[in-house]
């Protein structure tokens, strides 16, 4: 198999093994080189995290198709895991937009990805349910129509969008399974009631859950409940900007730099990033 079959592959298998699997999302090459390294099964772009590399604010329409394939790109290419992609709406309301997001996702290297029910209108944001689910068919068959395999997630955005609406959320994440959706996920449920809800009603395919942040539960109890893949989603990107804001309002307010302490020293990074260029180098001569 070509290293991208294999990686879909092994993408895939991860869904039918025992258990739940964590999986992080890196916003660049060097987190995805990190994260590599603490022996994460697969890894899972983020586009807040790429949004706020940039400058700009997530889930406002504000990333391009083009930059963001560039970026999951960079990602794929630096690491030998399995890469899925956050696929935002598919950029376009088209079958067509939705098509061309898949296949250009594929080129780009990766082996998975998600297709969200969001429309970027803040009047109206969450697709009808009948469109919704059309273009979920729509993903479905251009992912089937790949050279290699390739896990569809779809997305119920109800609860990231002001509309707690859990029936209709269920109701939406099952309509997706049956049009050829491989993983659900309906980001911002997170009481174990629901969640095991979700788990019953659309098995046997495999639910994706957003990591439950103040719910307290753990990669364990996830499983428990019948969960397969737990995202990380912002979370990480968010942890890195929270400790350089508050360095630098103390810096700027106080004048002091108690916050630099916690930093990882320099050494420390220079050697991990040693460590998995040489890696990588020995790696490329035994597969020579």
């Amino acid at each position: 198999m070509s290293g991208q079959a294999e990686k879909a592959a092994r993408f895939r298998a991860l869904h039918a093994a025992p258990g739940a699997f964590v999986i992080p999302n890196p916003w660049d090459a060097g987190t995805a080189k990190l994260l590599t390294s603490f022996g994460f099964p697969a890894l899972a772009t983020t586009s807040a995290g790429f949004a706020y590399s940039l400058g700009r604010p997530d889930g406002m329409g504000l990333l391009r198709r083009e930059e963001l394939l560039i970026n999951a790109a960079d990602i794929a290419g630096a690491t030998a895991l399995p890469v899925s992609g956050d696929l935002e709406n598919g950029f376009g309301d088209r079958d067509l937009d939705i098509e061309t997001t898949i296949i250009g996702a594929s080129a780009a290297g990766l082996v998975g990805g998600s297709i969200e029910d969001a429309t970027g209108n803040a009047e109206a944001p969450i697709y009808e349910f009948d469109t919704a689910v059309a273009r979920i068919r729509t993903a479905a068959a251009a992912a089937r129509s790949l050279p290699h395999d390739f896990v569809l997630v779809a997305r119920a955005e109800n609860f990231l969008h002001g509309r707690p609406d859990f029936d209709d959320t269920l109701k939406r994440l099952v309509a997706y399974a049956e049009a050829g959706a491989d993983c659900l996920y309906a980001p911002g449920v997170s009481d174990p009631e629901s969640i095991k809800a979700i788990v019953r009603a659309v098995a046997p395919k495999p639910v994706n859950v957003l990591v439950p942040g103040k719910a307290g539960l753990s990669a364990a109890d996830l499983a428990a409940l019948g969960v397969k893949r737990v995202s990380l989603g912002s979370a990480l990107v968010r942890v890195c900007i929270g400790a350089l804001m508050r360095a630098a309002e103390e810096i700027t307010i106080h004048g002091t730099f108690t916050a630099l302490h916690g930093a990882v020293a320099y050494g420390d990074v220079q050697t991990r990033f040693r460590d998995l260029l040489e890696r990588e180098r020995a790696d490329a001569v035994g597969q020579g």
